[in-house]
């Protein structure tokens, strides 16, 4: 019995050294750990600020700020862990071999988040604007991490990535603030073309919605069998689309009242050629 605790005693003796050195180094890590986490918060509050201070968009600003913290917080465990003394390379090499394939079977997602990045930095367009990009249009509802949400004119709702957004042509309509609206009618050629472009005008003079610079204007063009008319005016985007119905339906009325024949023609048509091989 006294050999036994005597050798228990020596083998304690013998350990002392370790367990102190450890009990040191996991003082220390945690110490630094505390201290690193506090610092961590204090970064994080600075980049906070001058990413709100940028007006930063808000959904970039978030995710940007949780991977940054992720980030920082896993590099200070992995230093606390190496000063305990626990071999971090195979960790590190675990992690790194991880990314590779996680990057390898989210390719196409990666696409996506580094345009969804990109769209949140340079702003090409935000929420309200009207766009069109690679077939598809609408106004932005959203612009998330991974695609952008549109309405389209028919009230659809379209998910469109947003790598398709950042790497091919994009049309913003709304930057600019005005659109060129055209209505387009027929008349016949022995139609008087001078009454025409007096009537079209006045029926949308006046109206606070047209600008007036550039100038509304009405130009024809010679077809086969009749005249096309062009009512050409700027008016702002949210206004487009109801002045365009409004006056396509008013400028039908107008002509046909003044006895103008929209869309037919007074000449007959060419009768047909018949040719005989002989």
């Amino acid at each position: 019995m006294n050999s036994t605790l005597e050798h228990d005693w020596q083998m304690f003796n013998s350990m002392l050294p370790s367990l102190l050195g450890f009990a040191g180094r996991l003082l220390v890590a945690l110490i630094l750990l505390a201290i690193g986490w506090w610092v961590i918060n204090v970064i994080m509050r600075v980049l906070n600020r001058i990413m709100s201070a940028r007006h930063m968009e808000q959904t970039l600003q978030g995710f940007l700020g949780n991977m940054i913290l992720l980030l920082l917080r896993l590099l200070l465990l992995i230093s606390t862990a190496s000063t305990v003394g626990i071999a971090t390379t195979s960790f590190i090499t675990v992690l790194g071999a991880m990314s590779v394939a996680i990057g390898l079977a989210w390719k196409n997602s990666l696409a996506n988040f580094a345009g969804g990045v990109m769209i949140l930095m340079f702003r090409p367009f935000k929420s309200g604007d009207y766009i069109s990009c690679g077939g598809h249009e609408g106004t932005v509802i959203a612009i998330e991490i991974f695609r952008t949400i549109l309405r389209t004119t028919s009230n659809d709702i379209v998910y469109v990535p947003n790598s398709s957004l950042s790497e091919t042509a994009l049309v913003n309509n709304s930057e600019n603030g005005q659109r060129l609206a055209t209505i387009s009618l027929l008349i016949d050629y022995d139609d008087n073309i001078d009454k025409a472009r007096s009537l079209l005008l006045g029926l949308i003079e006046g109206d606070s919605r047209v600008f007036t610079e550039p100038a509304p204007s009405v130009s024809f063009a010679p077809q086969p069998v009749n005249v096309a008319v062009s009512i050409c005016f700027w008016c702002s985007v949210a206004d487009k689309s109801s002045l365009v119905s409004t006056y396509s339906e008013e400028a039908i009325k107008l002509l046909k009242k003044e006895g103008y024949h929209l869309g037919t023609t007074s000449r007959p048509a060419a009768a047909p050629q018949v040719v005989i091989n002989k």
